[in-house]
């Protein structure tokens, strides 16, 4: 989970909304599968309420990334075998699903202790303050845009990530749920 809570929550309840449709699940079986009131389900995915406590690691358990299709794993093949510095993450979690090994050669520790782990730890604040301005700038619309932007240089034990531009895509999984993918933008500095 991020670790600042009110980002994820702030769009935890079009994500609901989203994964319920794509799933083909009403409200009222998705109330009882989770334990909670219809309304309060209804409550969530018109952000009139935030899911809490038990209820939100509930939330944030179904519409994790799982890239558990054909076409779902051939996306993370496509990551692994890409020749530039790129990675996927859960769009929700921050969880790393795949990268590339030119991003891995930017890290210090075997692609192994991240894989499956929240990578939120080690943005910058230029990827803090750019994760704050998602929803402004049409994020989590159902065709949203590519977002680019600056990040700074930052040194951690186990990676480096370089002052570069960055496009990040959000990429829908077969589950309802989304990946991002995060890669250096060479392009002339136009934003």
């Amino acid at each position: 989970m991020l670790s600042d809570g009110s980002i994820l929550q702030s769009n935890l309840g079009s994500s609901l909304r989203r994964w319920r449709v794509l799933n083909r699940v009403k409200q009222q079986a998705l109330a009882r599968d989770l334990g909670v009131s219809q309304t309060k389900v209804s409550r969530w995915e018109s952000g009139l309420a935030q899911p809490e406590g038990a209820d939100l690691l509930k939330v944030l358990k179904l519409l994790r990334a799982r890239p558990e299709t054909a076409a779902d794993r051939a996306l993370l093949h496509l990551v692994e075998q890409a020749a530039a510095p790129v990675h996927l993450v859960c769009d929700l979690t921050h969880r790393l699903l795949a990268m590339s090994p030119a991003r891995a050669r930017e890290w210090h520790v075997p692609v192994s202790e991240f894989l499956n782990r929240p990578l939120w730890r080690f943005a910058t604040d230029s990827i803090r303050s750019m994760e704050c301005q998602l929803a402004d700038r049409g994020w989590y619309e159902p065709s949203g845009p590519d977002i680019r932007y600056r990040t700074e240089r930052a040194e951690f034990p186990e990676m480096t990530i370089p002052e570069s531009w960055i496009r990040i895509s959000r990429l829908p999984l077969s589950d309802g749920s989304f990946a991002r993918l995060v890669r250096e933008d060479p392009q002339d500095g136009r934003a």
